[in-house]
């Protein structure tokens, strides 16, 4: 009786053991998706302001079509891009943070748009979105690497492998020129 029973208990420790990895793996994928949702709930609140805050420009810097044209256009790429991956959305959404910072630039150079209050508050709302669009992000790259290091570390890995449990992405910046400081010089970021 003994004989079945160790082999029995033995078994049953096992069975348990990789139950409470998988359920660990469920509970790290879903801290992923909840950070990617987040990111996701930020950038469409910034992608919804940007409508409102070229508006207020365009009144005041009617020659700067090009700028207003060119965030326009990569506000319509980002809602495009929305239900698209994080690597491929990090491009996008860079592409749109360095259009409005150009814009902000544009800005810059019309004194009576800098003083409207509707301006102001769009500019201190799109700053509050654009820093939670950081915390965000940290928060996704924290789950992200939560979840990949249970996925690679042993003996985590032998369920993680066998259940099809796979690497998320990281939401990083891929161009050098995002990464660095942008240059303001006449109105224009560089």
């Amino acid at each position: 009786m003994t004989t079945v029973l160790v082999p029995a208990a033995l078994l049953a420790l096992l069975l348990l053991w990789a139950v409470l990895i998988y359920n660990r793996l469920v509970a790290k994928r879903q801290k992923v998706e909840e950070g990617w949702s987040g990111i996701d709930v930020q950038l469409k609140r910034r992608t919804n302001l940007i409508p409102n805050l070229v508006e207020t420009v365009q009144t005041y810097a009617t020659h700067e079509r090009e700028v207003l044209d060119n965030v326009t256009a990569l506000r319509t790429k980002a809602e495009a891009a929305q239900s698209g991956r994080a690597a491929e959305r990090s491009v996008v959404e860079s592409e749109l943070s360095g259009a409005l910072l150009n814009l902000m630039a544009v800005a810059e150079n019309y004194p009576d748009l800098k003083a409207n209050q509707n301006y102001l508050a769009l500019q201190q709302t799109l700053e509050e979105i654009e820093d939670h669009i950081q915390m965000s992000r940290r928060y996704y790259n924290g789950a992200v690497r939560n979840l990949n290091t249970l996925i690679e570390s042993f003996p985590s890995n032998l369920v993680a492998g066998r259940f099809g449990f796979t690497k998320a992405t990281y939401y990083e910046v891929d161009s050098l020129k995002d990464r660095s400081l942008p240059k303001i010089s006449g109105g224009k970021v560089t």
